[in-house]
């Protein structure tokens, strides 16, 4: 919960927002509440008291840059003023027209104290890199109009013009910068530092009189620049372009948006901190073991190739990551984890939001997913221009949908949630497919309990109607039985909190539910009669599924830590292993499994322990035609320890290892004595 500290503010916004403070105040009694009509005007002494005092929460978005700036008035000197945080209750809750009946009013009070609540869970900050740009911008284009743009750019930048394929272009009256003709072999690079290698590149010529021309030998080279405006009809340089910071695209032909993009470029001079979205763990990569690849969801969901392949493991670009979050969600181990690995701020939010809804008397909650751009304004033009939100339907913001895994899905319905909406944003369109996967995954998961097949929705369509009918037209299915757990840990972890409490409550418990190929649960099928126990298995699982024994012989699986990445079947040299992807709810499946064992074979020598009869077997069946091994005892010699094998072949006749006798060496003394040709008689020479 948070501090006493910490203060909420919350205000009628001039009696718009029907607050039923007696009710507030009851449902979050550990926040201290103060109520306004106009904060941000007639009683703005209120906040200034607040702001003064510690750390406040207001429930108010609209005037953010007012109360921002009453924050660094009455900062204490030569402090930091005290830390400030923002929820919307106005658009998300109290600007709804379905509030009049008393089912209408109790759900919209509780749906407001679960705002605040949420609002009031600390946010831990993420780390962040620093990109600096120093205004280097090149221009690329294939007409007058790129020379137009980098006229208008030039004042305040450092501008190049490249020209693909130029032709009947004016010349400009003065050369103010750089004007070059070339191909763009190949653009890596982020704002601040972009890479692009240039084939058959010519200077414009000094004598160009009504047309460009260009000079001299075709170069080949690397040019470096903070920022590229690209005005061509060709494709773009990058995937996904339009998340690639500093990389700005326009129509040649759209004066509108050669503006846009000016004023863009002439904003992106300067320091900039982006927040590294993605938190990985090598240690519980299912990528690769010894160059065999198991998992590459995140390499191939990403689609600004942000991620790429480091050895047996990924390596994660945060300059170049757009923040998607495609890759945490469909991430089988957790180690894509979006935002710090110590914190699953997101999920605190939503048990926040979920059990104070429930606490205050709501009843039938839908939980409504959106990203923090397209989706608010989406509600508030609802808001604005139609009823609003429902008062049941509880918004939940992201950075994108996208990063919405299967963890969030089921722990919402853990938490009480009887229907949870997604609300795509175009720009989600690359991360759509994995989003739409999860969803489906965590619906064949409730269907599979009992729960039914209609708790998870996603709402893809850019008509507001459309996505107001979606909203206003979503069903409640049957109450659920809440639970308060704490997110705590990695995906795996929460993912088994949330299923065990929906296993327990469920209308159906079933012991096990099959799952589709693919799906980050699973048994392991080991063929006793193909396994020699080599324990290649072992060495390659990265989840810790498979175990040995240091005693003896024997392989054991854990069906929980199994994630189905598939190293393990791939490592397997005799083909033994093969996959059943299911859901597990009994308890033995987080329990060790014996999955195959031998009694140990015993030198023929010394007696010693030291492999399986079947490895031997397989091990003599291959060698047995071997030239080497058609000696006598050279066979015998597989059946014994490393020790004994070795002394076996010292004591053979054909010891590899003899030489015969040496001969005395020779020594000057020998040649001025005269005795070498008396040694060489004796066979000394």
């Amino acid at each position: 919960m948070a501090s006493q500290e910490k203060q909420c503010l919350v205000c009628s916004c001039e009696g718009t927002i029907p607050l039923d403070q007696k009710k507030l105040t009851e449902s979050l009694r550990d926040i201290p509440l103060a109520f306004a009509r106009t904060l941000c005007r007639d009683d703005a002494a209120t906040a200034r008291a607040a702001l003064s005092e510690g750390d406040t929460v207001i429930g108010c978005t609209q005037e953010t840059a007012l109360f921002q700036d009453l924050a660094d008035e009455v900062a204490p000197p030569g402090g930091a003023p005290h830390r400030l945080s923002f929820v919307n209750i106005r658009e998300m809750a109290g600007w709804t027209g379905l509030a009049e009946d008393r089912a209408g009013r109790t759900n919209l009070a509780a749906k407001t104290a679960a705002l605040l609540a949420a609002g009031n869970v600390p946010a831990t900050p993420g780390p962040t890199v620093e990109m600096v740009s120093q205004g280097a911008i090149w221009v690329l284009g294939e007409d007058d109009a790129a020379l137009e743009t980098a006229a208008r750019l030039a004042p305040q930048m450092e501008v190049t013009v490249l020209l693909d394929t130029p032709h009947d272009i004016p010349p400009p009256r003065k050369m103010a910068f750089p004007v070059l003709a070339g191909r763009i072999a190949k653009a890596t690079g982020h704002l601040g530092a972009f890479h692009l290698d240039i084939e058959d590149m010519r200077a414009a010529a000094p004598s160009s009189r009504d047309r460009l021309t260009f000079s001299g030998t075709p170069q080949t080279g690397t040019a470096l620049c903070d920022l590229i405006l690209d005005l061509r009809k060709t494709p773009p340089l990058f995937p996904a372009a339009e998340k690639r910071d500093g990389y700005l695209r326009a129509d040649p032909g759209a004066p509108t948006a050669i503006a846009d993009a000016v004023i863009s470029a002439l904003g992106l001079v300067g320091t900039f901190e982006k927040p590294r979205y993605i938190d990985y763990d090598a240690a519980i990569c299912a990528h690769a073991r010894s160059r065999i690849t198991g998992c590459s969801r995140c390499l191939d969901l990403c689609p600004t190739g942000a991620v790429t392949e480091d050895g047996d493991n990924v390596r994660y670009d945060p300059y170049v990551c757009a923040g998607c979050g495609a890759c945490a969600a469909a991430c089988p181990t957790g180690a894509a984890h979006y935002g710090p690995a110590d914190d699953n701020g997101d999920l605190k939010r939503l048990r926040a939001l979920a059990r104070t809804y429930v606490d205050a008397g709501g009843r039938h909650p839908v939980l409504l997913l959106h990203d923090r751009g397209y989706g608010e304004d989406v509600i508030d033009m609802l808001a604005r221009h139609g009823d609003g939100l429902p008062p049941h339907v509880l918004p939940l913001s992201l950075n994108h949908v996208t990063q919405a895994g299967l963890d969030l899905l089921l722990a919402a319905v853990a938490y009480g949630i009887q229907h949870v909406l997604i609300l795509t944003a175009p720009d989600d369109r690359d991360g759509r497919p994995v989003l739409e996967e999860q969803a489906d995954l965590a619906a064949l998961v409730a269907a599979g309990l009992g729960y039914g097949d209609t708790r998870f929705t996603v709402i893809d369509e850019a008509d507001p109607e459309r996505i107001a009918e979606g909203i206003y037209n979503a069903d409640a299915p049957d109450a659920l039985t809440p639970s308060a757990f704490e997110p705590l840990g990695r995906k795996r972890g929460i993912l088994r909190l949330a299923l065990d409490h929906l296993h327990r409550h469920a209308p159906m418990p079933v012991d096990e539910i099959a799952l589709p190929a693919g799906a980050p649960f699973g048994q392991i099928e080991v063929d006793r009669d193909k396994c020699t126990l080599c324990m290649s298995c072992v060495g390659a699982c990265p989840a810790g599924a498979l175990g040995d024994d240091p005693e003896r012989p024997r392989l054991s699986f854990v069906e929980d830590a199994c994630v189905q990445c598939g190293l393990c079947r791939k490592t397997c040299p005799e083909g033994a292993i093969s996959l059943t992807p299911r859901l597990s709810f009994l308890e033995t499946a987080s329990r060790p499994e014996t999955k195959n064992e031998e009694d140990p074979f015993h030198c023929i020598s010394c007696g010693k322990p030291f492999a399986t009869r079947s490895s031997l077997t397989r091990l003599k069946d291959k060698l047995g035609s071997h030239p080497q091994f058609q000696k006598p005892g050279a066979l015998a010699r597989l059946e014994m320890c490393e020790e004994c094998r070795v002394i076996d072949m010292m004591q053979t006749e054909d010891d590899p290892f003899s030489v015969g006798a040496v001969p005395r060496t020779r020594t000057t003394q020998d040649y001025l004595a005269g005795r070498i040709a008396e040694d060489d008689e004796e066979g000394l020479g």
